[in-house]
């Protein structure tokens, strides 16, 4: 009689741990993820602590900021990174201008996503004839230039800070819109709503228990790489001059005084620009990195 041989226990599988700390630890794997953090956090600081890291007024024209004959100085030891065309400090005003950047691309891109979270979720829960009405709304909207309506909106109002913020949201909702839509959808028709609804769940329960916690990994994605557009497109408006106005220092509006300079001060274009083009890529870095880390799709191709 032969003897049985006792299968061997199945050991499962472990699974990645899920929470903040899962997600953490895998973003400090992605070295270009570390890049973009790095340097948003610079920005940040910079923009908190301005009054500390330059001795300088944005706004206060220097006499020894300019020439004998009236031209702005280039970077030296006094002025880092130089002066504009009235003598005042390009680090303080770039510093400052930081604040104004990050306040608009915060804001805007908040009220955006909410915006856009709202529709989107509206339309693809409840469908019909409220849904399809709110869908062809947002795709009249997106049939819009983005730029182009921003400027009428800004043209109609007085701008300022909190005014281009807000009309930069207005622009912006339409994309989170139409994939916050796709995604609900999609959700609205799976079992587990069905079994909710049995089992005598109301719609807000359903809403903000089940549905919202399984967009959220794409509401975080899409805010964080909604930051570099509201960024670049505040900087258009500023350089355009219809957005952040003087004296106010924004770093689109800088370019914009100082781009009569271009040739004989390079420097009063290329650090504002290059600090327009450096915050904007992090947040790309740094959204493209998310959206690799919280797709679950993604999750076992890329860990």
């Amino acid at each position: 009689m032969t003897d049985r041989i006792a299968p061997e226990p199945v050991i499962a599988a472990a699974r990645p741990p899920r929470g903040p700390q899962s997600v953490i630890g895998r973003l400090a794997r992605r070295p270009l993820a570390l890049v973009g953090l790095a340097i948003i956090l610079l920005a940040v600081l910079g923009a908190v602590f301005a009054p500390w890291l330059t001795a300088y007024d944005p706004n206060e024209q220097l006499f020894e900021g300019l020439t004998l004959e009236g031209a702005p100085l280039p970077p030296n030891a006094q002025f880092l990174l130089g002066t504009d065309l009235l003598g005042r400090d390009l680090l303080a005003r770039i510093l400052y201008g930081a604040r104004t950047s990050l306040v608009i691309g915060i804001v805007a891109n908040g009220v955006a996503l909410a915006i856009g979270t709202l529709v989107g979720v509206v339309a693809g829960f409840f469908r019909g004839l409220l849904g399809a009405a709110l869908m062809r709304f947002t795709d009249l909207m997106m049939a819009f230039p983005a730029l182009l309506l921003a400027i009428c909106l800004a043209a109609i109002f007085r701008p300022s800070l909190w005014i281009v913020a807000m009309v930069i949201a207005l622009v912006n909702w339409v994309q989170t819109a139409r994939v916050v839509y796709t995604e609900t959808s999609s959700l609205a028709r799976r079992e587990f709503v069905d079994a909710e609804r049995s089992l005598g769940a109301g719609t807000p329960r359903i809403l903000f228990l089940h549905i919202l916690p399984h967009l959220l990994p794409t509401i975080i994605v899409w805010g964080t790489l909604g930051i570099s557009t509201t960024v670049l497109l505040e900087a258009t408006l500023s350089y355009l001059g219809i957005g952040v106005q003087p004296p106010t220092p924004s770093w689109g509006n800088i370019i914009f005084e100082n781009q009569t300079y271009f040739q004989a001060a390079p420097w009063l274009v290329f650090f504002p620009g290059a600090a327009i083009l450096a915050l904007a890529l992090a947040f790309n870095l740094v959204g493209d990195a998310l959206r690799d880390v919280l797709d679950p799709t993604q999750r076992g191709r890329l860990a």
